[in-house]
């Protein structure tokens, strides 16, 4: 039995719910219509519920998801979508520089695609695992804190038995078995920016976004957000609605990994790489799921002059993000957090007690996370990726961010160690058509070609 994940009504209806509440709507009515019904909660791990539901059931879901989308928001005055209104509310919104900023060299392009690699990398064995078998895997061979990727060398059977690694992904990321980098969602929407650049510019719209992705992203290869707004798609549903059409997962983590190519290319003008990162993200994303995309452009492109220590970044990228919003509040309170803490640990337990309502893969407790581990951290490569993963959040996404920023901050590839680079073997695999084993030398060369081509038009 094939049960499709991230699409299915009576699946998307509990994530509905939390979001509702989440976002100041008022769902407790249709919560109990639901429940009343004999509706499920939402998976709480897995993308779809085991069994398919009654006829009866999975259109009272629909007809729900849509009751519950026209139910008024009383964050919305907070947490607009339109880039104009969250412009308004940024008072520190970013001035565009004054002729043109340093931009990185080919090398410190690689070292930032190196780094995505092996962020992601590091977390895909331990992807859905709870925070504490992601501690006790890595201690149980010694590997706490995070200093190399994960093995399954001396872990004791019963443990591995009691929390087995992500299946889809043991087999290519344990150290004893990588052998350049698997395909992984982290790496092909950079890829797909880079297409998106390559045909349109940086005047790209959303639209343009839709039609590439129709063109060259297997639907099988895009999970929650970006799932949803490619059946929206195929539908007939434009964008914006992608983003809200029976969409539960628009405030998750998807926009925030297609981010990373629009800093990179816009070095020193943060304000065009979070426009740039908004007319991206609302394809499939609302509110926080945006300005978490946002943040991050921002603070890549601060990242990209090498002018700026990570700290000076992660305020820059909180620059662009409206400061009453959830993302402002969460972020602000990780830096905090990781500035009292000597101790990490002591830090991810309090995020996780301070966001236990969200999903793990929701974008307010991944870009806390994020941004607590880039300050702990100091900015530096190992301990950047190793406390991102630690944090047993979305590990392969936040890592992934973490690595790249981290290591553009570096500004050369060979200030990675070599036991996260070596592995990788200059090679990345993706269904992306035409990009499939190119080297991370390549990409960089790409992407340096983009962003001087862009800053050479008049």
């Amino acid at each position: 039995m094939l049960r499709l994940t991230w699409v299915q009504p009576e699946d998307l209806l509990g994530h509905e719910l939390r979001q509702a509440a989440q976002d100041g709507r008022e769902p407790s009515a249709v919560a109990a219509r639901w429940k009343a019904a004999g509706g499920c909660e939402a998976p709480a791990r897995a993308g779809a519920s085991p069994q398919p539901p009654s006829r009866y059931l999975r259109l009272l879901a629909e007809d729900l998801l849509d009751e519950l989308a026209d139910l008024p928001s009383r964050s919305a005055e907070h947490e607009p979508t339109d880039l104009r209104r969250i412009k308004a509310l940024c008072r520190e919104w970013p001035d565009r520089p004054d002729g043109d900023p340093p931009a990185p060299a080919r090398s410190t392009l690689e070292a930032a695609w190196l780094g995505r690699a092996v962020g992601c990398l590091l977390g895909k064995p331990v992807e859905k695992l709870p925070l504490d078998a992601v501690r006790r895997l890595a201690r149980s061979t010694g590997n706490w804190p995070l200093t190399g990727y994960f093995t399954a060398r001396g872990v004791p059977g019963p443990l591995l038995e009691e929390h087995p690694w992500n299946r889809r992904s043991a087999a290519t990321s344990l150290a004893e078995n990588i052998d350049g980098m698997p395909e992984d969602d982290d790496l092909n929407y950079p890829l797909l920016n880079l297409l998106l650049l390559q045909r349109h510019g940086r005047d790209f719209t959303t639209a343009d976004v839709a039609g590439l992705w129709l063109d060259e992203l297997p639907a099988g290869r895009a999970f929650t957000a970006e799932r949803v707004a490619l059946r929206n798609l195929l539908c007939g549903i434009e964008p914006p609605l992608t983003a809200r059409h029976r969409n539960p997962f628009r405030e998750w983590i998807g926009a925030l990994i297609r981010a990373d190519v629009h800093g990179w290319t816009n070095p020193g003008d943060p304000a065009a790489a979070a426009e740039q990162a908004h007319r991206d993200a609302t394809l499939t994303h609302t509110a926080n799921g945006v300005y978490a995309a946002m943040f991050t452009a921002a603070t890549i492109a601060a990242a990209a002059t090498g002018t700026q220590d990570v700290h000076a970044c992660l305020r820059t990228g909180l620059s662009v993000v409206p400061p009453r919003s959830r993302l402002a509040r969460a972020v602000t309170d990780a830096v905090r957090l990781a500035a009292q803490h000597a101790d990490f640990d002591t830090v991810v337990d309090e995020l996780h007690a301070e966001h236990k309502a969200y999903h793990w893969v929701h974008a307010v407790p991944n870009c806390a996370l994020l941004a607590a581990a880039l300050t702990h951290a100091d900015g530096d490569f190992t301990g950047s990726i190793g406390r991102a993963v630690s944090g047993a959040l979305d590990t392969d996404s936040v890592g992934a961010t973490a690595g790249g920023i981290a290591a553009l901050l570096t500004g050369d590839p060979a200030a990675l160690p070599d036991h996260w680079t070596a592995p990788l073997k200059n090679r990345l695999a993706t269904s992306v058509a035409g990009l499939d084993g190119t080297g991370f030398d390549t990409l960089a060369h790409l992407t340096w070609s983009l962003t001087h081509r862009e800053a050479s038009r008049p």
